[in-house]
């Protein structure tokens, strides 16, 4: 084999080359995720309990629930900015660390205030999280290749409902009193301190790109950014500005929006819906919860897979949204129900969790550079703002009516919403032919 040759050589085992990276990247990378994702829904679970303990009512924990965003909003484009300047490795360690330290912190509340203050501190902490990672993939794998290592990454999100489900029922039951510290007050701990622990690997774990990777040969990085810099969109918008006023960036932020509106409904309130169709024991409540999660993370990878293979990106999107929207709206009709009303609670995340991993293949491919910074995080941070609407919409409407049913069926519209939204996106965002 001759060494002026190494890309041959490496394009020769193509298949092997993104496996290698694949397995180096993507478990850590879900890890993290996942007990990122756990870290911010907890208080779902939390509330079985945390409610009575400490007299907060419904609307206190659906206003302190949705603060969360507030500072996740704020904080969401500084930071992504922050990350071209730092590099990848060191800004998601410091992310890491501090909202592990700050969920953990979260066992010491005591008034609404500082359930609030709590809170919002751990938004600005994973502020920039998210669109870090989704950029950094872009980073390692191009366009045609995308949507399976998002989907991968983004299985934390229904990976922490099958995990986080019935380990936090166990702990709120097991822990409950030990030490004299309540249930839901073991959960913020337990699930808090691996979160900065993580934070700490990371540094020592990520490269911040190829070129820095030991774990590849030469031959394996020149064939990686080859790949990269072929399939890279000469029409990508570079600028700042562009990354925060392209009409673009706009649309897909405006989708993204109505999409999350369903996802953070199912995050917030899935506990609550499967205790109101007639399970009261919380272990019982968590198992349940786990099933409409694992059955998620399996259409993600399903959808994920044939999209990469056809190439086709729009119907992938759209189809899930109508599909998670049915899913929701049965489970207001049978939520009396507890098998019929966890048929369609499971159908309803399949489509959600789906709609989520596809849209995260259309941004990067527009974007590069600051404008791939600033537009993925603008697109997260309005989607964040469904983290506001949905849960306060769905606790205020359940305080004044006594049921989360009409919530439940505004979020179905959303994701309908969506759909028709993701229609007026230009076909040539939608296709995909790998090179």
């Amino acid at each position: 084999m001759s060494s002026h040759s190494p890309a041959v050589y490496v394009e020769g085992a193509d298949t092997s080359v993104f496996a290698k990276a694949t397995w180096r990247l993507l478990p850590f990378l879900f890890v993290c995720y996942l007990f990122a994702y756990l870290d911010r829904i907890n208080v779902a679970f939390a509330k079985l309990q945390m409610l009575s303990d400490l007299g907060f009512s419904e609307a206190i924990y659906g206003f302190g629930a949705s603060v969360f965003f507030v500072g996740y909003l704020l904080f969401e484009v500084p930071s992504n900015l922050l990350l071209l300047r730092v590099g990848p490795r060191r800004w998601i360690a410091r992310i890491m660390v501090t909202w592990g330290i700050i969920s953990a912190g979260m066992m010491f509340v005591r008034t609404p205030t500082a359930f609030y203050v709590m809170r919002f501190m751990l938004g600005v902490a994973e502020a920039g999280f998210f669109p870090a990672i989704v950029l950094y993939l872009t980073y390692w794998f191009p366009a045609s290749r995308r949507s399976k290592v998002t989907a991968l990454f983004l299985t934390g999100i229904p990976m922490s409902g099958v995990i986080g489900g019935p380990v936090s029922g166990w702990i709120m039951t097991a822990f409950n009193g030990s030490h004299g510290f309540a249930g839901w007050q073991w959960l913020f701990l337990v699930e808090g301190v691996p979160t900065a622990l993580l934070g700490v690997a990371a540094f020592f774990y990520l490269d911040d790109k190829v070129r820095d990777a030991k774990w590849l040969s030469e031959g394996q990085k020149d064939y990686l950014e080859q790949k990269l810099k072929e399939e890279e969109s000469a029409s990508a918008l570079h600028s700042l500005k562009d990354g925060l006023l392209n009409p673009k960036v706009l649309l897909v932020s405006a989708i993204y929006f109505f999409y999350t509106m369903g996802l953070y409904g199912v995050s917030f309130w899935l506990p609550t819906l499967i205790k109101s169709s007639g399970v009261s024991d919380p272990l019982n409540v968590g198992l349940l919860t786990s099933i409409p999660y694992a059955a998620g993370a399996i259409a993600m990878l399903f959808v994920s897979s044939s999209s990469d293979r056809t190439g086709e990106r729009r119907w992938h999107l759209i189809i899930p949204g109508l599909v998670g929207a049915l899913g929701l709206a049965f489970s207001v009709w049978f939520a009396n129900s507890t098998l019929l009303a966890m048929i369609a609670l499971t159908v309803g995340t399949m489509g959600v969790m789906t709609t989520i991993s596809q849209f995260w293949v259309l941004p990067p491919a527009f974007l590069g550079g600051a404008a791939a910074a600033a537009g993925l995080a603008l697109a997260n941070s309005v989607g964040s703002i469904s983290g506001v609407v949905s849960p306060s919409l769905i606790g205020v409407i359940k305080t004044a009516s006594g049921s989360a049913g009409a919530g439940v069926l505004g979020l179905s519209v959303s994701l309908v919403i969506g759909g028709v939204l993701v229609l007026l996106v230009p076909a040539s965002l939608v296709n995909v032919r790998r090179k």
